[in-house]
């Protein structure tokens, strides 16, 4: 019998890494200084040998010196000197999609931590590395340094997955878990973040919930085998959270989570992100901080959860590594689990009742009748109240238009369809009862 490692060595494997920001420049530091440890448990050496990125002369903490340089990341796509190309340069288009395509086309494997990329051109680039023979591994594109995608597309066997959830944004998590712990505001706790390189100076694409709607799109088509459809998830984000949120939140035994969600149903696909109640005793409520989680619930092993940090340079870094041993070794499986002419049309679902109901807080006219005309519309629509909640110390103070005060009203309804409460709120605003926009969270049932 044959031992391992005997038999005539491999060539070393040149890598070249396009993007040399935090994950790129940690992961060439990875390759230089681990090498020799790598080598020994791949059995063949890993060598960056070219790199590419906007600025030659800024000071990343490696040793460039002896590498090849590359102004143009096509051109290093292209080149002779590599035999597997990583792209960390980002954005759904431009140089980013040019340089994937390009290594792609002529057979050469890829490896990308580009979320938005995929969710835009991830069929299309998988359909041209099955043409060509290449390999397209994106390890770091969702929820950084957990394995979610190796999971779902070696480890879960024929186990049918019927939803997939998460906390996938560490910028999200970070803010709602402060705002948790402390008296601080949402708009506080987002210029903490960026002090802390936790979030970008421009955040919209991250607490407006667009982040984690396209690796959801991602995560979706791994686990149910249709065709990636980051437009048809519906989004919300994080921005609209108060302080009355997180307050009314915990006095009932819940945590707010921006959750993304994809659910398998009898009529499609159903995909959403949004602010969530989830249950203080539940186990995504305790991943606080950066940290992501991933939850599947499958047939066999009923509900599996992944958990661990989500973004920075190391964890990402090693995401990107582990796609890289997979293409040393030899690793072959289809970029989106399943061939891409196996992919189905994606069905969105309808909407469907939410059992756990709703939390609503509305700025109310305090004058007679306009609790109980609220309470009417919503009776109009099927909805029924399971509470009511008006205390004094989350009442903002706000003045309407016509000059009526107003107080902070919280209401808790039973399952209900999402549809039915908007078009009630809409009517309600319409009447106006109210002032402002209306807050309304889902709440996840123990």
């Amino acid at each position: 019998m044959q031992e391992f490692g005997d038999g005539e060595a491999l060539p070393p494997l040149r890598v070249g890494v396009a993007g040399l920001g935090n994950v790129g420049a940690t992961l060439v530091s990875i390759l230089q200084k681990d090498g020799a440890e790598l080598t020994k448990k791949l059995g063949r050496q890993l060598v960056v040998t070219a790199v590419a990125a906007r600025s030659r002369s800024r000071e990343r903490g490696i040793d460039i010196s002896g590498l090849d340089w590359f102004d143009d990341p096509v051109a290093l796509a292209k080149s002779d000197g590599i035999d597997l190309f990583v792209e960390l340069i980002g954005g759904e288009d431009g140089p980013a999609l040019a340089s994937v395509k390009a290594a792609l086309e002529i057979g050469r494997p890829v490896v990308t931590a580009n979320k938005a990329l995929l969710a835009k051109h991830g069929t299309q680039l998988a359909q041209l590395a099955e043409e060509t023979g290449a390999q397209l591994g994106f390890e770091a594109a969702v929820a950084g340094g957990i394995p979610v995608i190796k999971t779902l597309r070696e480890g879960l066997g024929s186990a049918r997955i019927s939803k997939v959830f998460g906390i996938m944004n560490g910028t999200c998590n970070y803010i709602l878990t402060r705002m948790g712990q402390e008296d601080i505001s949402f708009a506080d706790c987002l210029k903490d973040a960026q002090a802390l390189g936790y979030a970008e100076a421009d955040p919209a694409f991250d607490v407006e919930g667009y982040d984690t709607a396209h690796k959801l799109a991602i995560l979706a088509t791994l686990c149910f085998g249709y065709e990636l459809a980051p437009d048809k998830i519906r989004v919300e984000g994080i921005t609209s959270i108060t302080q009355h949120d997180i307050q009314v939140a915990a006095d009932l035994g819940y945590k707010i989570k921006l959750l993304g969600i994809a659910e398998r149903t009898e009529d499609g696909i159903e995909q959403r992100v949004h602010p969530t109640f989830v249950p203080k005793g539940s186990a995504i409520a305790g991943v606080d901080g950066v940290m992501n989680a991933i939850a599947l619930e499958t047939d066999h092993v009923h509900e599996l959860l992944l958990a661990g940090p989500g973004a920075g340079g190391p964890p990402t870094a090693s995401s990107v590594l582990s796609d890289i041993l997979d293409i040393a070794r030899g690793t072959r499986v289809p970029p989106l689990g399943v061939p891409t002419d196996e992919l189905q049309p994606y069905r969105e679902a309808a909407m469907r009742a939410h059992d756990g109901g709703y939390y609503i807080r509305l700025s109310a006219k305090d004058v007679p009748g306009a609790l109980a005309a609220i309470a009417t519309r919503m009776g109009e629509r099927g909805i029924s109240i399971d509470s009511v909640i008006q205390r004094s110390d989350l009442s903002a103070k706000a003045i309407a238009p016509d000059g009526s005060p107003t107080r902070t009203v919280v209401m808790i309804t039973q399952q209900t369809l999402e549809s039915a409460v908007r078009e009630s709120l809409a009517q309600i605003a319409a009447d106006g009862f109210i002032v402002g926009e209306p807050q309304l969270i889902r709440i996840e049932t123990p």
